[in-house]
């Protein structure tokens, strides 16, 4: 199974550290591959390295593919997460 969105970050630092980290250990729950795509790059979501390198800062679209058994889990936890800013106060 294969699924894709795109999203948009609305937490105010981004895709940073933080908010990297806890993206990859949400995903790693999930038994699905997803990778995120912001122009030319792309990143695993199990790389925190990888999705700090994409840059994306607040009000960026990133395009988010989630692929195996637990992708519509997956996709749904990653959109939960970044609709709640990473949790993030601001």
């Amino acid at each position: 199974m294969k699924i894709e969105k795109t999203l948009t970050i609305i937490n105010k630092l981004g895709l940073h550290a933080r908010a990297a980290t806890q993206l990859a250990k949400l995903t790693n729950q999930f038994d699905a591959t997803v990778t995120l795509y912001q122009g030319d790059k792309s990143a695993n979501a199990n790389s925190v390295l990888g999705l700090m390198m994409l840059e994306s800062s607040q009000g960026k679209e990133v395009r988010v593919i989630s692929e195996g058994e637990d992708a519509e889990a997956a996709m749904a936890a990653v959109e939960q997460l970044i609709q709640q800013r990473f949790n993030e106060s601001e």
